[in-house]
């Protein structure tokens, strides 16, 4: 254990460390349309100086237009995020997208997305991601008083779901549930004005990554209003927050078209039903909120079955004066979550290992995991079983496939693992960067994680437990 850290902090610091490698490791496709279009108008918006992607419009099927321009489709903030990574890239290489072809597959082009995605990725979504786990250990052990509990809803969180194989790519899914797990935190441990701002930072920055985000994020801000109800300088430094966070969305629209409330979705090409109800979104659909659950294309508890045990971990936190009213906000946000997905008429999100537009629930249901664990006994036994299925679907998620095509039922094993996983086609970064087999690339992974794994669980076991936790 570093000199002069508690174990506590040294357990955090490594998790944080084997869950941003994890993601950082492993790498998706730079041209799924969904990473294409945010790289194109993060790589204009760099060397153009414009948000403008008329160069690479044939190149992606998700693009939006505008008075005969082709602009990005989506919300701005993963595309936002990524401009340092791109601009950082673009300096040391010295390398510009003029000088590739802009031909969709081609190797050259491919590397180049390939090298800035990564880069975006490394110091984006799996930054993120790694700091919600953290913070979800810090908040389980907070509940529960145990380290044992905060940890196993962390590694739930960061390596049992598919939020790891989302965290490899910078689609918004992974960054949003990243961003309430730190909203729910700051509020949780709002005692000063800072703490108080980041909540509502993070908040008003899922909106600027995801536009739905809005939705799932209104119960978050009202259970905080309520909790901070009798500290209005801390709520209006939340309130501060969000709204400072709104603004790079309004000055992005300015900046692209020339004017703050123009929204990328209206000018939507290809998908018709976007154009139906609010952007997509109807009514919510009962069967496709099974098939979102349980479905053999995209069920959520299929590549996170240990999510299974959330309810029960819920229902016990629920059951405690001190954490009824924050069990009350997590049913919320995870129903929020699931109706607007069984309401966009695209539910299924195209290619996607599991349901990706309700990854931005599991932060909160990994957090009722902490519940489970305290409880002890064969439930306990359950749920570490759980989890290390859980953490084996994942890694081949996140190492061969989480664009998984659509027309595949049960794609763990159709998609992911026989037509991709057990033919080695995997992307690891040695074999994508070093010249190694990806065979050898997941087994130095392998080499890192599982003693550093092995390292954490020890020492958690040493971290003391807290008294009058609930």
């Amino acid at each position: 254990m570093p000199a002069g850290m508690s174990p506590h902090r040294t357990v955090a610091a490594l998790l944080f460390v084997l869950v941003w490698l994890s993601a950082a490791w492993f790498g998706s496709w730079e041209f799924n349309p969904n990473n294409a279009t945010r790289l194109f108008a993060a790589i204009s918006i760099v060397e153009d100086g414009d948000a403008v992607i008329d160069d690479f419009a044939p190149l992606t099927i998700d693009k939006a237009q505008f008075d005969g321009h082709t602009y990005l489709d989506k919300a701005p903030g993963m595309t936002l995020m990524a401009l340092p990574a791109i601009a950082a890239v673009t300096w040391a290489t010295g390398e510009r997208s003029a000088a590739v072809p802009h031909v969709f597959g081609d190797p050259a082009l491919g590397r180049f997305l390939r090298l800035r995605q990564w880069a975006a990725v490394a110091s984006g979504p799996a930054l993120l991601t790694a700091l919600a786990a953290l913070l979800l250990f810090d908040l389980g052990l907070s509940l529960t008083g145990r380290a044992g509990a905060g940890l196993f809803a962390a590694l739930s969180y960061g390596l049992g779901s598919p939020v790891w194989g989302w965290s490899t790519t910078i689609t918004g899914h992974a960054a949003v549930a990243a961003l309430f797990v730190v909203a729910v935190w700051a509020f949780w441990n709002a005692r000063t004005r800072a703490i108080a701002a980041l909540g509502g930072v993070a908040l008003g920055w899922a909106v600027v990554v995801e536009y739905q985000a809005v939705l799932a994020g209104l119960v978050i801000a009202g259970w905080a209003a309520w909790r901070l109800r009798a500290a209005p300088r801390l709520l209006v430094a939340a309130t501060i927050g969000g709204v400072a966070a709104l603004l790079p969305l309004f000055a992005y629209n300015l900046f692209a078209f020339g004017t703050p409330f123009r929204i990328a979705y209206a000018g939507v090409q290809g998908f018709e039903g976007m154009h139906q109800g609010l952007f997509g979104l109807g009514w919510p659909r009962p069967k496709v909120l099974g098939e979102i659950l349980i479905g053999d294309r995209r069920g959520l508890l299929w590549v996170a079955p240990v999510l299974i045990l959330s309810p029960l971990g819920w229902s016990l936190f629920a059951d405690r004066p001190r954490t009824r009213p924050l069990a009350l906000m997590a049913a919320g946000v995870i129903a929020v979550v699931l109706l607007v997905n069984a309401a966009y008429f695209y539910w299924d999100g195209g290619n996607a290992t599991g349901p990706r537009h309700a990854i931005p629930l599991i932060g909160l249901a990994a957090l009722g995991l902490a519940a489970v664990w305290q409880a002890g006994g064969a439930t306990r036994l359950a749920g570490a079983g759980l989890l290390a299925l859980s953490m084996a679907i994942n890694l081949m998620v996140a190492a061969a496939e989480v664009f998984a095509p659509p027309e595949y039922r049960w794609p763990l094993w159709s998609a992911v693992f026989d037509l991709r996983f057990r033919r080695g086609d995997l992307r690891t970064f040695p074999s994508e960067w070093l010249g190694w087999t990806p065979w050898h690339g997941l087994e130095a992974y392998l080499a890192v994680a599982l003693p550093l794994l092995a390292l954490i669980v020890f020492l958690s076991r040493s971290v003391p437990v807290r008294p009058g936790c609930a």
